[in-house]
C-alpha cells in the first residue's frame, strides 16, 4: 500500500485594510499571530504562520492592508504584499460585506496570477442574504475568481469549509519548514507586536502610526523573561503623549502587553520600556532597515 502523498503550500492572505485579514489568519492557523484593532494599516509586516498534519503543512502568509504608498514605510509594507503573491500557491483575497472598490489596483494585481485565487466575503454576520447573494454576485462578475466564500472569520462562520477547500488545492510537496515550527519569526518579533498592538489600542489619531517598537533585550532564564524595549515616535511632542502624566500612560501600555506575553510565552515577564525619538523615522531608510522593513 503506498503511502499518502505529503500536501505543502504557501497561501497568501491578501486585501485593502480593516476587511478582517488579520482575523482570519488567526482562526486559520489556531493561534494569534497577527495583532488586531479596528485601526486600519495595523499590520505592518509580512507574518507567516505555519499549519501541520500528518500529511500536510500551510504556510499562511499574513500581509499589510493594500494601500496606496505615501512614503518609504508603505512602499516597504507593499513589497511584502509582492513578494507574498509571488510566492504564493493559493491566494486568498479578503474583501467584506461592506467593501466597494472605485478603483482596480487590487484586481489588477492579482489577475496576472496563474495560481488560484479564492474570495472571501468577510463579515457576513453583519449582513442580510440578500445583501450576501448581492456581493457574490458582484464579485463574481468584477473579479471571476476561482471561488467565492461567505465568512465570518470573527465567528469562525465557513472558515472550516474554507479549510477544506485550501487542502484540496495544496500541492503535493515535502514540507517547507520543521513540522514544530508554528512562524517564521522570533520571539522577539510577537514581543514588538503586542506593545505595537497596545499602541494602537490606546493612543488616538496619528500617534499610533508614527510608533515603532525595537526588542533591545530578550534574556530568557527558567522562572522568568527580562525584557527591554525601546518605542520610537517621530517628534517630542509624542514622546510625551506616550509617557503621559507621570509616566501613567507607559505604565498601563506595559502593564497591558506584560499579560498578553505572560499568555503567550507561559512564562513570568519583566518589562522595561522606554521612548526614544527618531525623526521621521518613517521615510528614513536607514532605521527602516533597522526596525526590518528594508532588505
Amino acid at each position: 500500500m503506498s503511502e499518502t502523498p505529503h500536501k505543502a503550500g504557501f497561501v497568501s492572505i491578501v486585501g485593502k485594510p480593516n476587511v478582517g485579514k488579520s482575523t482570519l489568519m488567526n482562526a486559520l492557523v489556531g493561534e494569534k499571530l497577527s495583532i488586531i484593532t479596528s485601526k486600519a494599516q495595523t499590520t505592518r509586516h509580512r507574518i507567516m504562520g505555519i499549519l501541520n498534519g500528518d500529511d500536510f503543512q500551510i504556510v499562511y502568509s499574513d500581509t499589510p492592508g493594500i494601500i496606496k504608498p505615501q512614503y518609504a514605510l508603505h512602499e516597504s509594507m507593499m513589497s511584502f504584499v509582492r513578494t507574498s503573491l509571488e510566492d504564493a500557491d493559493i491566494i486568498l483575497f479578503v474583501t467584506d460585506i461592506y467593501e466597494k472598490h472605485d478603483e482596480d489596483d487590487v484586481i489588477k494585481r492579482l489577475q496576472h496570477a496563474n495560481v488560484p485565487i479564492l474570495l472571501l466575503i468577510n463579515k457576513i454576520d453583519q449582513a442580510t442574504e440578500e445583501e450576501v447573494n448581492e456581493k457574490v454576485a458582484y464579485w463574481q462578475e468584477k473579479m471571476n475568481p476561482t471561488e467565492i466564500h461567505p465568512i465570518s472569520a470573527l465567528h469562525n462562520f465557513g472558515v472550516e469549509q474554507l479549510f477544506a477547500r485550501l487542502l484540496a488545492l495544496l500541492p503535493e510537496h515535502p514540507a517547507f519548514y520543521p513540522k514544530d515550527e508554528l512562524t517564521d519569526k522570533p520571539e522577539r518579533f510577537f514581543v514588538s507586536e503586542i506593545i505595537r498592538e497596545k499602541i494602537l489600542l490606546n493612543y488616538k489619531k496619528e500617534i499610533p502610526y508614527s510608533c515603532e517598537v525595537v526588542v533591545e533585550e530578550f534574556k530568557e532564564e527558567e522562572e522568568i523573561i527580562r525584557i527591554r524595549a525601546e518605542i520610537s515616535v517621530e517628534r517630542k511632542s509624542q514622546k510625551g503623549i506616550v509617557i503621559g502624566h507621570k509616566g501613567e500612560a507607559l505604565k498601563k501600555v506595559g502593564m497591558q502587553a506584560r499579560v498578553d506575553m505572560e499568555e503567550f510565552f507561559q512564562k513570568k515577564i519583566f518589562l522595561d520600556l522606554y521612548v526614544r525619538v527618531n525623526e521621521n523615522w518613517r521615510t528614513d531608510q536607514k532605521l527602516l532597515r533597522r526596525f526590518g522593513y528594508s532588505e
